[in-house]
C-alpha cells in the first residue's frame, strides 16, 4: 500500500473543517414525547462563530446592526407547528393555548410567555434545565435569573438574565434569529442578504412550496388564503437552511426590544412578516422589526426554537484536526518502514 501523502492529510483536514463549521441544512432531529404523541424538531447548524453585525457589506441596501454572534448554535429548520404544541400539551404542557391553525401549520395565537413555556417543556422533558424563570398564576409572568444562573449567550456581552446558563433549548435571541435568516454563511464576516431567501432580490410570493427564492406572503390566491402554509412548505431556504424566516407567520425572538435583557416585562421583537395580503415585501427585509408586550398574541404570530450547538468552536476543530493529522503522519511513517 502506498503511503498517504501530506496533501491527502490537508484534504482530510479541510473536509473536517467544512463539516464541523460550515454544514448547511438540517443536521439533527431531536425527538420528544412518546407513542402517538411523539414529535421531532429538526435543527440546522449556525456556524461562523464571531461574525460581525450586519454592515451592508454584502451589497444589501436594507442592512441593520444585528446578526453578530460569538459562538456556534443551532436553530430549528422550521417554525414550531400546531401539532408540536398539541402533542406537548397531551404530555403535560400547561397553560399554552395556541390553536389559531391546525396540523402542520405554524402554532399561533401564542404569546411570548407561552412560547417560552413550550421551550421550558422541551428542556424538562429531556431532563434539562428550564431556560426561563416563568410563573403561571392566572396569567404568565417571568422573573430574571440571579447572577449565578444567567447565561452568557443571547447577548452581545456580559450576562443574559432572561436565559439560564444550563438550558439546552431556548428562543433565539434577535441576533441569533437575524444571523440564521440573513447572514450569507460565507465565513466570519459582516456579509448579509436583505431577505431570508439568500438574496437581495425580492422573494416571489407563493401560497406554499419549497422553491428557492420564494416566501409565503402577500397572499397570491383569490380570495386570499385564510391560513399559512405547513411549516415544511413555507418557501425557499436561508443560506443556513432554515425555512419560513420570511413570511408564513411573524416570529418572536427572546430579546428585549432595546437589546438589554434587564426587564422581564419589556416588549419583545418579532420579525419576518406573515402570509396575509397586507404583508408586502418591505416587511420581509432585514431592517424591519416590530414588537409587542410578551403577554399578547395573534393568529399571525408564531416562533421557532434554538439549541446549544454540537459544532466544536473553531479552536476545538483545529485541535481535532491536528490530532487526526498527527495520527495519519505516524501511520504514514510506520508504513514507510
Amino acid at each position: 500500500m502506498k503511503p498517504i501523502k501530506l496533501n491527502t492529510i490537508a484534504a482530510v483536514a479541510a473536509l473536517g473543517l467544512v463539516l464541523g463549521v460550515m454544514t448547511i441544512g438540517t443536521v439533527k432531529a431531536d425527538s420528544f414525547g412518546s407513542g402517538n404523541n411523539t414529535f421531532s424538531i429538526d435543527f440546522v447548524n449556525v456556524g461562523n462563530a464571531g461574525n460581525a453585525d450586519d454592515a451592508g457589506a454584502g451589497g444589501g441596501i436594507y442592512s441593520s446592526p444585528y446578526g453578530g454572534v460569538g459562538y456556534n448554535y443551532q436553530v430549528s429548520t422550521y417554525e414550531i407547528s400546531q401539532n408540536d404544541i398539541t402533542k406537548a400539551t397531551n404530555l403535560g404542557l400547561a397553560n399554552v393555548t395556541a390553536g389559531a391553525h391546525t396540523g402542520d401549520e405554524p402554532a399561533a395565537n401564542i404569546s411570548w410567555y407561552e412560547a417560552a413555556a413550550f421551550v421550558n417543556w422541551l428542556n424538562t422533558s429531556q431532563g434539562n434545565q428550564s431556560a426561563y424563570n416563568l410563573t403561571f398564576s392566572g396569567s404568565w409572568s417571568m422573573t430574571l435569573w440571579g447572577a449565578s444562573d444567567q447565561a452568557t449567550t443571547g447577548v452581545d456581552s456580559g450576562t443574559n438574565p432572561y436565559r439560564h446558563k444550563d438550558a439546552y433549548y431556548f428562543l433565539p435571541s434577535e441576533d441569533e434569529w437575524y444571523k440564521a435568516a440573513y447572514h450569507q454563511n460565507t465565513g466570519v464576516n459582516a456579509d448579509y442578504w436583505d431577505y431570508a431567501t439568500g438574496s437581495n432580490t425580492i422573494p416571489t410570493n407563493v401560497v406554499s412550496g419549497t422553491t428557492s427564492g420564494t416566501a409565503v406572503y402577500n397572499g397570491v390566491s383569490s380570495p386570499e388564503p385564510t391560513d399559512p402554509a405547513d411549516v415544511t412548505l413555507a418557501g425557499g431556504l436561508s443560506p443556513y437552511g432554515t425555512m419560513g424566516q420570511n413570511g408564513n407567520v411573524w416570529e418572536w425572538s427572546e430579546s428585549a426590544f432595546d437589546g438589554i435583557n434587564n426587564s422581564a416585562s419589556e416588549n419583545r421583537p418579532f420579525r419576518g412578516a406573515h402570509w396575509d395580503t397586507t404583508q408586502t415585501e418591505n416587511y420581509l427585509r432585514s431592517s424591519y422589526r416590530v414588537s409587542l408586550d410578551p403577554s399578547l398574541e395573534g393568529d399571525i404570530l408564531g416562533f421557532r426554537v434554538a439549541s446549544v450547538s454540537s459544532i466544536p468552536e473553531p479552536s476545538g476543530v483545529l485541535v481535532v484536526l491536528v490530532a487526526v493529522g498527527a495520527g495519519l503522519l505516524r501511520w504514514r511513517a510506520r508504513r514507510s518502514l
